[in-house]
């Protein structure tokens, strides 16, 4: 075990750094526009995926895993979108971010938290507000867990990404910002 202060800095720690900061893609997400529009396009797909999957599994319905896996790659690629805009806030380990991506990665955290539980809250009074009107809840009670299960999974990638703060212009940034963050060594 390692005794000094210093996280030893993975080779994959490396590869998921330098994806997640590149910048071919800045044009998509450079902007709060783009940027929420992406995110809203990430959450029509996955509600489409959801819809296709519960009617794939539970409806019996053969045409809807076409459509699962039609809407697939787009989503695919809207996740990318929204992890090149956060720089990979939530999809690299904690010991490669600076204190202030771990502070962002934190309140990110927070306010997925506290969406999510008027989330769960709005979702359990509208299932029991179901059951009183008559509708046979048992039917409602498993598509509404797996959406809201998704939907606690990739909270906080949409949040980061409506939070994201716009790019800097390409003068104002300096050289690749990888040199000074990681050290060579434990590689």
């Amino acid at each position: 075990m390692k005794t000094d202060e210093q996280p030893t800095i993975t080779g994959y720690d490396r590869r998921m750094y330098a994806i997640m900061n590149r910048r071919e893609g800045a044009p998509l997400h450079a902007t709060a526009a783009r940027r929420r529009t992406v995110v809203v396009t990430h959450i029509v797909l996955t509600a489409i995926g959801i819809a296709c999957w519960l009617y794939s599994v539970l409806g019996d319905e053969r045409w809807a895993t076409f459509g699962m896996l039609g809407v697939l790659l787009p989503w695919c690629v809207a996740t990318g979108v929204i992890n090149g805009a956060t720089r990979g806030l939530l999809e690299l380990r904690v010991r490669v971010l600076d204190e202030r991506q771990r502070a962002e990665k934190n309140r990110v955290a927070a306010r997925a938290q506290y969406v999510m539980m008027w989330l769960l809250l709005a979702a359990a009074v509208g299932t029991g507000l179901a059951g009183f009107a008559g509708v046979e809840i048992e039917g409602l009670i498993f598509p509404v867990l797996f959406s809201v299960f998704v939907v606690h999974w990739l909270m906080p990638l949409w949040l980061a990404g409506l939070m994201a703060a716009d790019d800097l212009p390409e003068d104002d940034l300096a050289d690749d910002p990888a040199e000074d963050v990681l050290p060579n060594e434990g590689v």
